[in-house]
């Protein structure tokens, strides 16, 4: 079972201060560049992983979406995006993401966001939603980037110039990663950029697009704390299909 962080009362406080979380996706750097990747969604039938407060299941039906099922593992999740929704289109269900299997050939596109850092077996997820899409249907997901996750684990330093740099720590050794954030040991997995491409061409998907977010120049003017994702890539945004 995949770790229940998100149900901690101290993290899911913290967590929901967040400004992606405060303002939706428009509070999120990286959304302008995934609703780049997404294909037209109208008439799809969608599935949202770590479907967290709704916010793209939502948008996703207001754009045309047939229906939309939210998954997530968290009561707590489930019960602000229940509560945030009132369109009988988009249900949500509680469920393990490493455990969770779908009808054959039931959706038409599989959306997650900074998501699947927290599954342990990857290749068994992505093999799984093979089977529950549809020929053609779209996989677009984000991601911690790999090298980021190998980073944030090492102290950070200072150039001589005082920009902080975060030297890569351990980038070929995959597996387990904890972090302290809002709470101590929170628990990712760490895969290279390799082993995460290769396990969705493995299990039968073409790779579409594959993007290293970073901010542009007018995020960091109006949020100069972005301007240390510059120092390195912060998420992985993949588009793959069936």
């Amino acid at each position: 079972m995949a770790q229940n962080i998100y149900d901690d009362p101290g993290f899911f406080a913290g967590y929901s201060q967040l400004p992606r979380q405060v303002r939706g996706l428009i509070g999120a750097p990286e959304w302008p560049a995934i609703r780049a990747m997404l294909p037209d969604v109208a008439g799809k039938r969608v599935v949202d992983l770590g479907c967290g407060f709704g916010w793209a299941s939502r948008w996703m039906r207001e754009q045309g979406a047939a229906g939309v099922l939210g998954i997530d593992l968290s009561q707590n999740m489930i019960a602000r995006a229940t509560t945030m929704t009132q369109d009988p289109a988009v249900r949500y269900e509680i469920a393990d993401l490493e455990t969770l299997e779908l009808p054959q050939a039931s959706f038409d596109l599989a959306y997650s966001a900074l998501t699947f850092h927290y599954i342990r077996d990857f290749d068994r997820l992505v093999r799984m939603l093979h089977r529950a899409l549809v020929p053609e249907a779209h996989l677009v997901f984000t991601i911690e980037h790999p090298v980021y996750m190998a980073a944030v684990h090492s102290r950070w330093s200072e150039d001589d110039d005082g920009r902080k740099t975060w030297p890569v720590n351990c980038y070929f050794i995959e597996g387990e990663r904890r972090t302290d954030w809002y709470v101590k040991g929170v628990l990712k997995y760490h895969r290279t950029i390799g082993t995460t491409l290769n396990a969705l061409i493995g299990a039968g998907f073409a790779l579409r697009r594959v993007e290293e977010f970073s901010p542009t120049a007018e995020q960091v003017a109006a949020t100069p704390a972005l301007a240390e994702e510059l120092e390195r890539p912060m998420m992985m945004l993949i588009s793959a299909q069936r």
